[in-house]
């Protein structure tokens, strides 16, 4: 038989009352604290404590993690660089907790990821207590084990790059709007919370550029376009907000172009409204590039997309006039009552539809929609009878017997310049994330039965996210010899500090983070072009310019892809130090224990 609760919460009627409000709260009240505290203990010992099981991976998380250690070895967090040269593709503020996590704790693997765990965890809480506000504690409660369960977002929350922290702070700037709209907030509070939603949207431009201000600009004006609420625009504490908002985001876009004439056309226009409205940086996709990310970042819930639209058009959360003393005395006539299901769900279709327009894409970009998905997700869960709620285990019973059936395939890869012998390791490792996806959702439903909808929902988006987290771990089969890891103790025993370390014809992102040693480019500076153009100095353009620095110049070591070792070996005396699949290093002097280039060739074919 279900609980009394879950029979309820299953009655139909999406517009929480305030007996109902309260009979939530009290239930949540009753949890015994212990079990709260054992399932957030447990929660967060997965989501802090993979951090560091895994190398990084290139670009982005070698990338950001060295810029960081850059930064904090040189005192210079205004002007951003990396592998010495200028970098200006992105804002700061991501480096700069990195930065100081390096700092507090040392400089390594989970140091570097620190940043985005936070930034997930922060914007999962946000998007519970506002969810909580609005729809309840149950609620509040669902949208955070969805988020925290969703893929996209707790993958996203372990991979070092700016999409995170991104959407952590973007996670905030909707939970404030939320709360601060709420009819029954005080104007003092809604005048806190609107200034930190303002302050939030500082935190995201200052991450990444004026997406971080675009985007929720963009979902007000559609907000006010379907319901035309105009009075919303005058509850946004405009004046103060943009004021606080500028104060977190100016003053380093006003310094770093004090000293840097070049950055403001590269940053603006380069950076913005040339990646946005063409393929300058060759990450095209189709219009539909992120209808397959939704689907498997949002896997775990897709079965309540159905209510969760039906939330949104029957206006969830919608409080009625009688409840809205607190606000602002107005005609009753002109009054249009706030509707958070509406905005949560035009803040993840308008992000969705942003950047599907976009020249440039990148699977993370999309992150920033998920607090919207979870809010509804929540509000749903909290009434979702029995009957559905199994309905969606079973499906996920059978998607986890898919993947587990469909495993095998992994292993028969042999893309992306990655040997077959490195997928085959870890297709045992999706295996194992697909039969725990079976075991989570079969759980689920024993639970159900047991103990109600809360444990089972609890248990199910636990068994979620230790899925997704073995997968991820998993990938370090592929991503320890993609790192370069094990070639960083045979070099540093040859490297010095000073000591030139080469990247010929190739950028490699990881390597110079594990060696402490930044690159210096040779032939083609990649992404570093911009900076290669400012200080031409601090790079070799042509292959002849390194041919004549390798032999006449200081004792140097070089980074070659394996074709490129054929090639220059051939001209220049080039000692083997380390390699693997991807690179060759070598060194312009002898040294003990030198590798003999030809017993390691026929291990290591050349990969075109």
């Amino acid at each position: 038989m279900p609980h009394r609760s879950d029979r309820l919460a299953a009655k139909p009627g999406l517009l929480p009352t305030r007996a109902a409000a309260s009979w939530h709260a009290a239930r949540a009240a009753s949890l015994p604290a212990l079990t709260v505290a054992l399932v957030v203990t447990a929660f967060a010992l997965l989501w802090f404590g993979t951090l560091g099981l895994r190398h990084l991976l290139g670009p982005d998380e070698g990338r950001y993690a060295e810029i960081a250690r850059e930064m904090l070895g040189s005192g210079d967090w205004v002007t951003i660089r990396y592998d010495g040269l200028k970098y200006f593709e992105k804002p700061p503020f991501h480096m700069w907790v990195t930065a100081v996590s390096y700092a507090l704790f040392g400089i390594g693997d989970w140091q570097a990821r620190l940043c985005v765990a936070l930034a997930g965890a922060v914007g999962l809480g946000a998007s519970m207590l506002a969810t909580a506000r609005w729809f309840g504690a149950r609620a509040g409660l669902m949208a955070g084990l969805v988020l925290a369960s969703a893929p996209m977002w707790n993958v996203a929350a372990h991979f070092n790059t700016l999409d995170m922290t991104l959407s952590g702070a973007m996670a905030c700037v909707l939970a404030s709007l939320l709360l601060a709209q709420h009819p029954a907030a005080t104007p003092a509070a809604r005048c806190r919370w609107m200034l930190a939603c303002w302050a939030a949207m500082g935190v995201a431009v200052l991450t990444k550029g004026l997406v971080g201000v675009a985007l929720p600009g963009l979902v007000l004006v559609l907000y006010t376009a379907v319901t035309r609420d105009l009075a919303l625009w005058r509850r946004l504490h405009a004046p103060a907000g943009i004021a606080l908002m500028l104060l977190v985001a100016v003053p380093w876009y006003w310094l770093v172009a004090q000293r840097n004439p070049e950055f403001l056309h590269f940053f603006f226009i380069h950076e913005h409204w040339q990646r946005y409205t063409s393929t300058v940086h060759a990450r095209s996709g189709a219009l539909w590039y992120f209808v397959p990310l939704l689907a498997g970042g949002f896997l775990p819930w897709l079965g309540l997309l159905p209510d969760m639209v039906r939330a949104v058009a029957r206006r969830a959360g919608v409080a009625h006039p009688a409840r809205t003393a607190n606000l602002p005395r107005q005609p009753i006539q002109t009054f249009q009552p706030f509707q958070p299901a509406l905005m949560a769900g035009l803040w993840a279709v308008t992000i969705f539809v942003f950047f599907s327009l976009s020249g440039s894409k990148l699977p993370g970009y999309i992150a920033p929609m998920f607090p919207g998905l979870a809010i509804l997700a929540g509000a749903v869960l909290s009434h979702t009878a029995e009957r559905t709620w199994a309905r969606q285990l079973r499906a996920m019973l059978a998607v986890g017997a898919i993947g587990l059936l469909a495993s095998p395939v992994i292993a028969t890869l042999d893309a992306n310049h990655t040997p077959n012998a490195l997928y085959r390791s870890y297709a045992i490792w999706a295996a194992l994330a697909c039969a725990l996806i079976m075991a989570s959702a079969a759980a689920a439903l024993w639970l159900l039965r047991r103990h109600g909808r809360m444990a089972s929902v609890t248990g199910y988006a636990f068994g979620m996210l230790l899925a997704f987290s073995v997968a991820l771990l998993g990938h370090e089969a592929i991503g320890r010899s993609a790192s370069g890891i094990d070639l960083v103790a045979p070099i540093a025993r040859v490297l010095r500090p000073g000591m030139p370390l080469y990247g010929v014809g190739m950028l490699d992102h990881t390597l110079p983070f594990y060696l402490r040693h930044p690159l210096t480019m040779v032939a083609q500076a990649d992404e570093l072009a911009f900076g290669a153009a400012q200080e031409p100095h601090k790079w070799l353009p042509t292959i002849d310019a390194f041919v004549d620095a390798w032999q006449h110049g200081p004792r140097a070591i070089a980074l070659l892809s394996p074709q490129a070792f054929a090639e220059l070996s051939a001209r220049v005396p080039m000692h083997v130090i380390a390699r693997d699949w991807r690179r060759v290093a070598v060194a312009n002097f002898a040294f003990a224990g030198e590798l003999q280039p030809r017993r390691l060739a026929p291990d290591f074919p050349a990969i075109p």
